[in-house]
């Protein structure tokens, strides 16, 4: 590390006009991120034509405060509501919304706010000191290690299916015929498009997210709201205590290294980071039956994952010029069109834009987890609103950020179908995430499935053919029979316990 360009970049970070620009963009990225399908990536290109006029420092600064100003508001939607604001916000709603429906909806906010801002804190030391060697690390990844990596994330959600496995499969294997729909980008084929041309770009993956989640809770509460009681929710403490902070140190120390390398790896992304450190947090559990009911912890782990992921998402995009996710890609185009050119050279040639940017994140995450935590008195206030105003809110601005992906109306009519689609998933017990993370990784799963057995002449020596390889195939494996055997080995101690305590 150049110690002069860091001591540099500190001293440019800290001028007034890019603390304002760290501050607006965080802002910014927060309330976006809470607008279902108005993910980071949008946000970003939105506001692309503002960063023309401005100095290159502060339009990357201003950038990169909105991307992960979004990491943290994703979250928010998707505790009060249960309804993800972007994908990486997915996980939140396993343990977030059973939180805030027990009446801790002001805890669940907090410890979601310190949890991403240590995790952001932790992958920003991460990238000072490590940039290089884990940008060297990542470009070891072939298309046979991301299939890998696609494949353990899919495994270890599905391993969180517990109990229902089979119907977590169903879902999986649904999601990925999903993400089949469209042109063939290696042979130009159309895909079940059913003669739709707007489908020939695929199935946004946020329609889904917006439908089974949005609309499908929207309908089934619309279902059972009259069997409900119609008191008052109690929104509890706005800070979490004491015993909470304790269950939920250790995951986010050990879930914020985790996104920070996983969000190195290009088109890995906060979805994959998240769903892994919350399905490592319940293997290594004590109580891992408590996850899914509201278990701090399980919310604790993938904000501190996701917004790891979204610092480290920016080393490929600085060292290489390679976008580690969807908003990293459109960042690209802006800094080209700015007149930077990310690459190897660019800590060499201007390296004070790098050292600044690293320094103004220390400064966003600081500002943010302070505006959180004041916001969460004024957020919890959602709760007391009456159904009858709230749901038809949530369906207006699921239209909304439906409507913003591609202003086409058919998205409508496939958000309706996701939303019945979504019900029905909920009443028959079926896990959502499974199908929703496949959707997403699946047709990059696919692709490098087959560039591998391309460069391999259609050997599948080539998944087992490196030491990274054969590591994620070893934890593929770990994660889909880990939480058998451990079902099986308490149920074993139980009954010798019965047996002991009957003779």
């Amino acid at each position: 590390m150049d110690i002069n360009s860091f001591i540099n970049g500190l001293m440019t970070s800290l001028e007034p006009i890019n603390i304002m620009w760290v501050i607006i963009g965080g802002i910014l990225g927060t309330i976006v991120g809470m607008l279902p399908g108005l993910g980071p990536a949008t946000a970003v290109a939105v506001l692309i034509p503002v960063t023309f006029g401005m100095e290159p420092v502060s339009a990357i600064i201003l950038m990169a405060a909105i991307y992960y100003g979004a990491m943290y508001g994703g979250s928010r939607s998707s505790i009060l509501l249960n309804t993800p604001g972007d994908g990486s916000a997915i996980a939140a709603t396993f343990d977030g919304y059973p939180m805030a429906k027990k009446g801790q909806a002001g805890q669940a906010l907090a410890i979601s706010a310190v949890a991403s801002f240590i995790g952001g804190i932790m992958a920003v030391i991460g990238f000072i000191f490590l940039a290089m060697p884990l940008a060297d690390f990542a470009l070891k990844f072939g298309p046979a290690e991301y299939f890998l990596l696609m494949l353990l994330t899919l495994s270890a959600i599905v391993s969180l299916s517990l109990g229902r496995m089979v119907k977590g499969f169903i879902a999986m294997l649904l999601g990925l015929l999903l993400s089949t729909v469209g042109i063939d980008t290696q042979t130009g084929v159309y895909r079940f498009t059913m003669g739709v041309p707007h489908l020939s770009d695929g199935i946004d993956f946020l329609i889904v997210i917006i439908g089974v989640y949005a609309i499908g809770e929207v309908l089934y509460n619309f279902l059972t709201i009259d069997h409900e009681k119609k008191e008052k929710k109690e929104v509890g403490k706005i800070w979490f205590t004491k015993e909470q902070w304790k269950r939920s140190k250790w995951p986010i120390l050990r879930s914020g290294p985790l996104g920070f390398i996983i969000g190195v790896l290009p088109g890995a992304g906060g979805s994959i980071a998240s769903m892994i450190s919350y399905s490592t947090e319940k293997q290594i559990s004590k109580k891992p039956e408590e996850f899914g009911e509201g278990a701090v912890e399980g919310l604790a782990a993938p904000e501190s994952a996701n917004n790891a992921a979204s610092v480290g998402a920016m080393i490929p995009l600085l060292t290489m010029g390679i976008p580690g996710s969807g908003t990293t890609a459109v960042m690209l185009g802006a800094l080209i069109m700015l007149g930077l050119r990310p690459g190897p050279l660019l800590f060499e040639n201007q390296p004070e834009i790098a050292w600044t940017l690293i320094n103004s994140m220390f400064l966003g995450n600081i500002a943010l987890v302070i505006v959180n935590i004041l916001l969460v008195g004024l957020l919890i206030k959602i709760l007391d609103t009456p159904a009858k105003v709230l749901y038809p809110i949530i369906v207006l601005l699921a239209f909304i950020g439906t409507y913003t992906l591609s202003y086409n109306v058919i998205d409508f009519f496939l958000l309706l179908i996701f939303g019945v689609f979504g019900l029905f998933m909920k009443v028959f017990d079926f896990p959502i995430a499974p199908l929703v993370l496949a959707l997403i990784v699946g047709a990059d799963m696919e692709q490098n499935f087959r560039k591998a057995l391309l460069s391999s002449n259609g050997s599948l020596d080539i998944f087992v053919s490196t030491p990274v390889s054969i590591g994620l195939v070893i934890l593929t494996l770990i994660s889909l029979f880990y939480p058998l055997v451990i079902k099986a080995f308490k149920k074993k101690k139980s009954n010798n316990l019965d047996q002991s305590s009957t003779s």
